[in-house]
């Protein structure tokens, strides 16, 4: 891949490639076109804050429930007017994967020219990511309504050189990293501050990154699921096409078609049970309903990435100022919700696997715990508990957030969406899940060492061999923790 080609191009549509591509430096080239509507449209505010008596919200107001009040004459006073109040967050800081996808949706969306800003915040946000600079954000602060206000406030700070950043993964204060990286600090008026804060990049980034790793997950279950079939000699006739297009779900006949595809060339043991348990059974239909599923909230991704959500907007061709409620973020904790639910199934199907796996009543003659030597050896009797404590939470931070509305903000904000709370609890989800296939990986791993039976497909083949060349067998007993992390790394990325 040449420079070129791994540039991120502000004037071309965002994905969630070039979020992920965001957590490492990366140059994001910003353009004529791009710089052309930016330039446009804060010559057009400049036009309007010269009208006199045309308010325009956050550049000559107060903010939320102080709208009816005026703002600070003084530019950069009305910066520090907008962001110094937000700076009121909790918690651990942000994962800086996230924060640098928040941000690079952020300059996305205000890059489309509709919110104002001067070019120099663009440019700025586009220099940033070709260093290590993260702003340092903590998790707890936002409601996911006018945006994501105050974990886009640390971030802006940050960038101006006040609160704390990372650099090289290390936390400093933020004048001091910017330094070091070469980044000038920002110098911010009062709308630029507004657009940089009023939007809702770190549930969009949040929610976006979580569908790609549950996405990842849910091809790596479909290929584990048929690896378990061929370990234990099951008959797959449960995947029948006949069988599937009566069921009639698409996302079901998508799945079984790979699975079947996968099974290809297997043999059947001869001495399973006529029906197998459900969480083999029914894998085509939970699988197809999870693809159903995960294919609308793809849609609200790609909607959520290509939205401008800020207020107010700038339209000069029609010479309107339009106040409104973009920043709503309403969409995104719906999809973030399902995501979540879908992801603890997923979740779930994983972990019965793998009991299954170690039950020796089940499990095609192997011994209990998948142990070399019950007793003396304890296989993966470890790794099952953990999996239980992973589902467990799972379905804890499962809980839907997208209607639980608290009014605030003296009924300004009397309805409010939570869906930073949803994504990010989606996000969390999505790791649990990750590995959650790591431990059903190293269990069929085991499962292959101390069972009698080969794999008979070619595509359950080529599987095991890559297991097998990441996980030594567990004999004898040694800490598993790093073989799950590994086995989720591998069957996550080849799938």
């Amino acid at each position: 891949m040449t420079a070129a080609d791994a540039a991120i191009e502000l004037a071309a549509p965002l994905s969630p490639a070039g979020l992920r591509r965001a957590a490492t430096p990366v140059t994001v080239l910003v353009g004529p076109e791009v710089r052309d509507r930016v330039e446009r449209g804060r010559a057009y505010l400049r036009k309007v804050l010269a009208e006199p008596g045309r308010a325009v919200y956050g550049a000559t107001t107060g903010f939320g429930a102080l709208v009816g009040f005026a703002g600070r004459t003084d530019e950069a006073d009305q910066c520090d007017n907008t962001l110094a109040h937000l700076t009121a967050g909790q918690g651990p800081d942000l994962a800086t994967d996230l924060v640098r996808a928040a941000l690079l949706t952020r300059a996305w969306s205000l890059a489309r020219g509709a919110s104002g800003v001067s070019a120099r915040v663009v440019d700025g946000l586009a220099a940033m990511f070709g260093t290590t600079f993260v702003p340092a954000v903590p998790r707890y602060g936002s409601v996911g309504a006018s945006g994501d206000l105050i974990p886009l406030a640390y971030a802006t700070q940050a960038l101006r050189g006040r609160g704390s950043a990372y650099l090289d993964g290390r936390r400093r204060p933020a004048a001091d990293a910017l330094r070091e990286a070469g980044l000038d600090p920002l110098t911010l008026d009062g709308r630029d501050a507004l657009a940089l804060v009023n939007g809702t990049s770190v549930t969009s980034a949040a929610l976006s990154l979580a569908l790609d790793r549950v996405r990842s997950a849910h091809r790596a279950l479909q290929s584990l699921t048929c690896l378990l079939v061929d370990l234990l000699g099951c008959d797959p006739g449960f995947l029948d096409p006949r069988l599937i297009t009566a069921y009639g779900h698409p996302g079901a006949v998508e799945v079984a078609g790979r699975m079947r595809a996968t099974l290809a060339g297997s043999v059947p043991a001869g001495d399973r049970p006529l029906q197998e348990p459900y969480s083999i059974r029914c894998t085509p239909q939970l699988l197809g309903a999870a693809e159903d599923a995960l294919r609308y909230v793809d849609g609200v991704v790609a909607a959520d990435l290509g939205s401008v959500n800020d207020n107010p907007l700038f339209f000069p061709d029609d010479d309107a100022v339009v106040h409104g409620g973009n920043f709503f973020g309403q969409p995104a904790a719906f999809a973030a919700d399902t995501l979540a639910n879908v992801a603890t199934q997923l979740g779930n199907l994983a972990e019965r696997q793998l009991d299954l796996l170690v039950d020796p009543h089940r499990n095609g003659g192997r011994p209990p715990m998948l142990a070399a030597g019950p007793g003396q050896q304890h296989g993966v009797q470890g790794v099952q508990l953990a999996s239980t404590a992973l589902v467990a939470e799972m379905r804890r931070a499962a809980t839907p957030a997208g209607m639980q509305s608290l009014p605030t903000n003296l009924h300004n904000q009397d309805v409010v969406p939570f869906g930073t709370q949803a994504a990010l609890r989606a996000y969390d989800v999505a790791e649990l899940l990750t590995l959650l296939c790591g431990s059903l990986a190293v269990g069929l791993r085991q499962a292959a060492h101390v069972g009698d039976r080969d794999v008979t497909a070619a595509g359950c083949r080529s599987l095991l061999d890559a297991l097998g060349e990441a996980v030594a067998p567990v004999d004898p007993d040694r800490p598993l923790d790093e073989d799950v992390r590994r086995a989720a790394r591998l069957v996550t990325a080849e799938h």
